[in-house]
């Protein structure tokens, strides 16, 4: 039996940054088979997260992928030989023996590595690689990527359907008609997790708001702001893959509401203010204000429609108390995250709004961005958070909004740890 590789730094350049995040991988030995999909280039940097947390990473490229990345990519990217064909060596007996690797990883798997795995195929390095690794019970983990069509297809069910208990999936993000790998960071937190290592927001009880609100005017108008809930899906739904137990009060957003929340559908402010009051009277570790909630509604809405004959009509508004001042009265303890728009702002205008909110509403945190800036209007599926507490500023940088999720969802875990 050939004995497990053990990392030295000596050995390449690019291991110098081997435990460099963590040693939470330390001395695990992983295989990344690389198969041909677009997302192949990710893997690069999946590979080098492994690493930064402790692992010594082989990749095992498809003949497809070596065609959209050099194999000398990923063999300074691990500082190990890169397998590309099977030789007299035994490259698959010595990484999917008995006991040679404590995990196979494929990123991106493809609909034609997953039938081949399903149906006991071994053509390819790959594919030969898993047939042993599968028979020798070392746990595989597949990252799904195809187009949406091909996710869909009876066969390509069939074989997860058949795999699901035996290998461990990662679910692809379905993003405009494809189903998409994901991220390098999900498939880090997921192993991290798996190898036995907790994220701080584990079983932690959350209340959420997203979405906008609407007040009425009259039975068919409404007042009401351009709020998707897309941020606030997201981040809930990284809370939920963390372990979060979240109850998530939820505006008529655009978005679907993240699956495993407990979700409480609004309408208006007073709905909202209504539904978290409510559910304050049970114990909670953390509230997140990320809701777009009306600052001002109708003093007197009109009970029957307004006729549109009118040439004009007047429609007098009213401050409504604001949800996040009454949090630390209905629940002293709990974790507090208000988020804040602005408009046309600086750096450190928006920084000074964020640490006037933080005092005003006794938050622990405060997450700003400004709505009004040209590059969020050119587009607003990326955006720019600034994250201000009691002791320090962070600047996210532009990025898109799940990535956003991402970097708060973080934020927060540094928090309570």
């Amino acid at each position: 039996m050939v004995a497990k590789k053990k990392i030295k730094k000596k050995d390449h350049p690019s291991l110098d940054i081997v435990s460099s995040h963590g040693v939470e991988l330390s001395g695990k030995r992983i295989v990344l088979c690389v198969a041909g999909s677009v997302a192949a280039y990710k893997a690069i940097e999946l590979a080098r997260l492994l690493m930064r947390h402790g692992a010594d990473v082989t990749c095992v490229t498809s003949n497809a992928a070596t065609k959209l990345i050099q194999p000398d990519y990923f063999k300074w990217a691990t500082g190990n030989k890169v397998i590309t064909k099977l030789t007299g060596e035994l490259e698959h007996i010595r990484l999917a023996d008995y006991n040679q690797s404590d995990l196979i990883i494929v990123y991106p798997a493809t609909a034609n590595t997953l039938g081949k795995l399903a149906n006991g195929i071994d053509d390819t390095p790959i594919s030969t690689i898993l047939t042993v690794g599968f028979g020798s019970k070392i746990p595989i983990l597949m990252c799904l990527a195809m187009h949406e069509s091909m996710y869909d297809n009876s066969a390509v069910k069939k074989n997860i359907e058949f795999l699901k208990n035996k290998i461990e999936f990662l679910a692809p993000q379905m993003i405009e008609g494809k189903a998409k790998a994901s991220e390098p960071e999900e498939v880090l937190e997921y192993i991290l997790k798996k190898f036995g290592l907790r994220s701080a927001l584990e079983n932690k009880k959350v209340l959420m708001t997203a979405g906008p609100t609407i007040e009425h005017i009259d039975p068919v108008r409404v007042i009401t702001n351009q709020s998707s809930g897309k941020t606030g899906v997201s981040l809930a739904s990284q809370l939920i893959s963390a372990g979060a137990k979240v109850t998530f009060v939820y505006g008529p957003g655009e978005e679907k509401p993240p699956k495993g929340a407990k979700i409480i559908n609004v309408l208006s402010s007073k709905d909202m203010h209504n539904a978290v009051k409510t559910e304050l009277k049970k114990k909670f570790d953390i509230v997140i204000m990320a809701a777009a909630v009306a600052d001002y509604v109708p003093t007197k809405p009109s009970k029957n429609k307004i006729k549109s004959s009118k040439n004009e009509i007047k429609i007098s508004l009213k401050k409504v108390p604001k949800i996040i001042d009454q949090i630390k009265k209905y629940q002293k303890n709990v974790l507090l995250v208000g988020f804040k728009a602005e408009t046309n702002l600086t750096k450190n205008q928006l920084i000074k709004s964020a640490q006037k909110k933080l005092k005003e509403s006794s938050s622990d945190m405060i997450i700003a961005n400004d709505i009004g800036s040209s590059r969020y209007k050119k587009n607003p599926q990326n955006n720019q958070v600034i994250i201000v507490d009691s002791r320090k500023v962070v600047v996210s940088g532009w990025m898109k909004k799940q990535r956003i999720a991402k970097f708060i969802k973080k934020q927060i875990e540094l928090k309570i740890k």
